[in-house]
């Protein structure tokens, strides 16, 4: 969209951000078709590469990440300066996340048609808002892009969710992530009957080594106790300087323990 960004092992941190209504409008169309062909390459590329032996996950930022990440032009802690927008300049708001939205929807449309056999959404940061903003402010934004490819399974993940995991839920997505600091029991009777769950165990249990993820692990299942539509994952992303061999390890038990079964069928919600 015409800002150049770098990739640091803090984050996405943009050469100028979008600080007024008129920046808002001054920012580049794109056509994720032709712009970011060389992801629907690589997809074409590592569908045909793995040959059915897994399966192909596309991703895309969430509207609301994205903004925050224009306005705010590096990673924080709590997003002040796009929150501030948000209220300040309302109609620019509208007009930044319904483009950021209709480019999103392109580019997940894209993904797909590329061979993509899921999609992932990242709305990492919309843990900063309230349940009201959220559904006034970033819902109607957020929806189109949940809703623009129903052919395939779409994972709709946010942190820092707890306090609104419903409008998050209500927004779409056949699958909700869940972070750490959520019980996925709790999250599955918040959500309701009709959606997977993705989650939940800490990156630091990972990072802190084997008996620390093999417990955490254990205990992530234990609660999900064999439930259907339950995707094992961490709560976050993995935490610099994680050993490699401590991951393939987990992926290892994730999946023999999951062939048998965790204390019978579940009771309740």
């Amino acid at each position: 969209m015409g800002v150049e960004l770098e990739l640091t092992a803090d984050g996405p941190v943009l050469a100028r951000s979008v600080s007024s209504a008129r920046e808002v409008d001054g920012l580049r169309a794109i056509d994720p078709a032709t712009d970011l062909d060389f992801v629907g390459q690589a997809i074409r590329l590592l569908r045909q590469a793995i040959a059915g032996r897994a399966a192909v996950i596309g991703i895309a930022g969430g509207p609301f990440t994205l903004a925050c990440y224009l306005i705010e032009g590096r990673p924080s802690r709590d997003f002040l300066r796009a929150r501030t927008f948000m209220y300040a300049e309302p109609e620019a708001w509208g007009r930044l996340m319904e483009r950021l939205s209709g480019v999103v929807r392109a580019y997940v449309r894209m993904q797909v048609d590329a061979g993509a056999q899921a999609v992932q959404v990242f709305d990492s940061w919309v843990g900063v808002l309230a349940p009201a903003q959220y559904e006034a402010l970033v819902a109607p934004y957020t929806a189109p892009v949940l809703a623009a490819v129903p052919e395939v399974p779409v994972i709709h993940f946010g942190t820092g969710t707890a306090a609104l995991l419903e409008v998050v839920a209500g927004a779409g997505g056949d699958v909700i992530g869940v972070d750490a600091r959520q019980s996925l029991a709790d999250a599955w009777r918040r959500i309701g009957p009709g959606r997977a769950i993705q989650g939940n165990l800490d990156p630091a249990r990972v990072a802190a080594g084997w008996a620390s993820s093999e417990e955490g692990a254990r205990a992530v299942l234990a609660e999900a106790r064999g439930r259907p539509g339950h995707i094992f994952n961490l709560g976050h992303a993995i935490a610099p300087g994680t050993e490699e061999r401590t991951l393939a390890r987990l992926v290892d038990l994730v999946h023999e323990t999951s062939q048998r079964p965790l204390g019978g069928a579940p009771q309740g919600p």
